[in-house]
């Protein structure tokens, strides 16, 4: 039997998170390229940004034919485009002069397929890569990451606007990524729950 959804934040009614979201609007645009096996994802932070952010593209897929309508986007914009990646070839984000009217690309998945998608999508080798300087780990505490540098997608939006503008309030987005997350370890056995918490 399908849980009762909420109709305002679609999350299941026992960790429905409508009485934390507030609207952010960020004049810089913001491209998330998902793949496919997170859309349905229930701990899938990119719900949680089309809920917050007024300057938010979402499209989904694997391959260049997928991306196809992305890729003629970005051509025509007539603005700089940077991929929020860390690699060898990244430069850190504060030690590059980014225009404001930037337009910004985000992975979206486990590091793997975000990996994957990258691999898949040669296209995106034309843009400069961003990463940032972390001082603290991920605040996302339901899902595992692999490298130290992870960062959900929200947090890496959170931080890419925050880079732009420091006197910009991006608590927006981590207010309803913390409600997300209180409410999916508060549902779980207390066992399951210790487990999480003291792998951070």
């Amino acid at each position: 039997m399908s849980r009762t959804c909420c109709d305002g934040c679609s999350f299941p009614l026992n960790t429905c998170i409508c009485h934390v979201i507030r609207p952010l609007t960020n004049q810089q645009e913001l491209i998330v390229m998902q793949h496919p096996s997170e859309v349905g994802h229930a701990k899938n932070s990119v719900r949680l940004m089309q809920l917050v952010l007024s300057n938010l593209k979402v499209f989904v897929g694997e391959t260049s034919t997928d991306f196809a309508e992305l890729q003629d986007y970005l051509d025509q914009c007539g603005k700089s485009v940077y991929l929020i990646y860390p690699s060898e070839d990244s430069q850190e984000f504060g030690q590059v002069a980014v225009p404001n009217n930037a337009v910004f690309i985000l992975l979206d998945g486990t590091w793997r397929k975000a990996y994957k998608l990258l691999q898949l999508n040669p296209w995106l080798s034309q843009f400069p890569a961003l990463h940032f300087d972390l001082e603290s780990a991920s605040n996302y505490t339901i899902r595992k990451a692999s490298r130290s540098d992870s960062l959900s997608t929200l947090e890496a939006a959170a931080m890419t606007l925050k880079q732009l503008d420091q006197a910009v309030d991006v608590t927006p987005l981590t207010d309803v990524l913390a409600a997300m997350v209180n409410g999916r370890l508060a549902a779980m056995p207390a066992d399951v729950r210790q487990r999480y918490l003291t792998s951070r």
